[in-house]
């Protein structure tokens, strides 16, 4: 597993006037967690936005350096950002030993094209981004592949189809769909109605009474005949 170094030291004070002070100066405030107990540390910014950057969306081992030749191998277990200017605030990690199994989450990498929806046009759909694992530190996956290019449209993949070897225990439920194929939305035509015959118009009552006193006068002309 890769393992990356970042240069840190213990930190007496504590608190956001103390924080701000550290950040003019280049450095971030930093805490370190174990077995229920923390230790502050300052980093240099530089090297642990570069350590961010890098390892962005990976679960990497880092070795914490200390200016007097001790190192501790921690994971980095969060850090926070100024919402307005992006700008690194505070950053947490917890140590870690190569003889003790760790729970962590890591990211879930598709690869290759499913031919359901190269082929097919069906739509592929992402249900599942991370999956818990334990495991020894140096046995810790950065991330785990799963290759979709046989998927056809209908088919999944699911937690229980991962293969990550005898080392790596998955706790996330093996039932849990990680990728789908669907099928294409049909768009539904409505059916054009029928045009309605064109109605009669109803004769105007004026013109009916007309025709039969015209009727009733030739009927009077053919009896005085």
């Amino acid at each position: 597993m890769e393992k990356l170094t970042i240069h840190v030291e213990k930190r007496e004070e504590t608190g956001k006037g103390a924080a701000r002070s550290l950040r003019r100066k280049d450095m971030i405030p930093a805490v370190l967690y174990r077995a229920g107990g923390s230790l502050p540390l300052t980093l240099p910014k530089k090297e642990i936005t570069h350590f961010i950057n890098t390892t962005v969306g990976e679960q990497i081992m880092v070795s914490l350096q200390f200016a007097d030749g001790e190192s501790k191998l921690a994971l980095m277990k969060d850090y926070q950002v100024d919402p307005t200017k992006r700008e690194l605030l505070h950053a947490d990690f917890f140590e870690v030993s190569l003889t003790e199994k760790v729970k962590v989450n890591v990211h879930i990498i598709p690869t290759g094209e499913s031919v359901g929806v190269k082929r097919d046009g069906g739509i592929l759909q992402n249900l599942l981004r991370e999956i818990e694992i334990e495991c020894l530190p140096d046995k810790m996956p950065g991330h785990v592949k799963i290759d979709i290019s046989g998927l056809e449209i209908g088919q999944s993949l699911h937690v229980g189809d991962l293969n990550l070897g005898e080392d790596i225990k998955v706790l996330t439920d093996s039932g849990e769909v990680i990728v789908n194929v669907i099928a294409p939305a049909v768009e539904e035509v409505a059916p054009v109605a029928e045009a309605a015959a064109p109605e009669v118009a109803a004769e105007p009552e004026v013109i009916k009474k007309g025709k039969k006193e015209e009727e009733e006068e030739k009927e009077k002309e053919k009896e005085s005949k």
